[in-house]
């Protein structure tokens, strides 16, 4: 486990911060900016001297206790910045050989560089210098040399927030190649849903300097009690797995413990893992299951929660096993769903906890991102 309790006081900022995450997979953490995200990640470092205890396993990299510190030279870690800092002197191999020089000689073994390049995508670019590079090209060196030394742990600080969206869309799918391939354990800050929905396994939830709430992906995104319902890119992350392609309509249906979903063609193959993501904002009520609609996602529902935002209602439900067409029974595997309504809409309904409705999933996003294939 990495373990982390940090206090530190700075000017009118607090931090107060507490958890465990598991040593494999990405643990987001995530919240909207001065919330003390990068302060986290940076006191983990040994950038920052906060007060309290830092372990990965049985190694204690601070533990004011017993009057321990060890320096960041010596902490067992990789650091990815907002901009890659790449020595723009160097072409890529040598930037990729500077950070090797950094590992000690057991791991220096152990680390595969060729393998590496590969993961990335990086090797057609290794005689280049950094500045004929794009946005992605550079963010893609920079965590090959975060990786060169085969740290214990991984530290993203908002690695994608520098980039567009094309750039973006560029170096996602090989953030997720390190997701299904190495098995490090990655502390990963971002203010991005859709970056935490696509990548993280766990979430810390901060909030003013503490951690307003922690758990699985799924868990988090789905509740109504925390910030995060109040956004207006709420929703919900569904793992699932791909059964059918529909290549005329370009369409492909996703079954999830609560269902099956339709989603835009994918291209992923049959039988594939894959996550998918829905907004309370594209997910509507009705008391009766629809006739005749273009709507083409109808799950049988129960609501489980309501929480008012101004003249918005946000709905909790649970999605019992239905199919797309709004066949079936609820019961079984369920999952849960957000949907936002207007007060009138839902005062018009009559809805109250333990309804049961039909939600009607008006878009859903597909994503690459669940454990690799079936």
């Amino acid at each position: 486990m990495i373990e982390v309790r940090l206090r530190l006081g700075r000017g009118g900022f607090a931090l107060d911060v507490a958890f465990a995450a598991p040593a494999t997979g990405i643990t987001a953490i995530f919240g909207p900016s001065g919330c003390g995200k990068t302060t986290v990640l940076r006191a983990v470092a040994g950038l920052v001297r906060a007060t309290g205890r830092v372990a990965l396993g049985d190694q204690a990299w601070q533990d004011d206790a017993r009057g321990v510190f060890v320096p960041t030279h010596r902490r067992s870690i990789g650091y990815v910045v907002q901009e890659a800092a790449l020595f723009p002197h160097l072409s890529v191999r040598r930037n990729l050989a500077y950070g090797l020089r950094r590992a000690d000689r057991a791991s220096r073994r152990a680390v595969d560089l060729d393998a590496l390049v590969d993961l990335l995508g990086i090797g057609r670019l290794l005689e280049r210098p950094p500045a004929t590079l794009s946005g992605g090209e550079r963010q893609r060196v920079a965590i090959a040399r975060a990786l060169a030394p085969a740290p214990r742990l991984l530290l993203m600080d908002e690695p994608l927030a520098a980039l567009d969206a094309q750039r973006k869309a560029e170096i996602l799918p090989y953030l997720e190649r390190l997701h299904r391939d190495l098995r490090i354990p990655v502390l990963y800050v971002s203010h991005s849903v859709d970056e935490v929905a696509r990548l993280a396994d766990r979430v810390l939830l901060m909030r003013d300097g503490r951690i307003e709430a922690q758990g699985g992906v799924g868990e988090i995104l789905s509740r109504t009690d925390v910030s995060l319902g109040a956004r207006d890119d709420a929703g919900v992350v569904l793992d699932g797995r791909v059964v059918e392609h529909d290549v005329a309509y370009e369409l492909s249906l996703v079954r999830f413990a609560g269902g099956e979903l339709w989603a835009g063609g994918l291209e992923a193959p049959v039988d594939r893992r894959v996550r998918v993501r829905i907004m309370a904002r594209d997910v509507s009520i009705a008391l009766e299951r629809p006739q005749r609609t273009s709507i083409v996602n109808v799950l049988p529902a129960c609501v489980e929660g309501v929480r008012a935002e101004g003249r918005t209602m946000l709905l909790r439900l649970r999605v019992g096993h239905g199919r797309a067409d709004g066949t079936g029974t609820a019961g079984g595997e369920s999952a849960r769903l957000l949907a936002r309504i207007t007060r009138r809409s839902f005062d018009a309904l009559g809805l109250a906890p333990g309804d049961r409705v039909y939600a009607q999933v008006k878009a859903v996003a597909l994503m690459r991102g669940a454990e690799g294939d079936g």
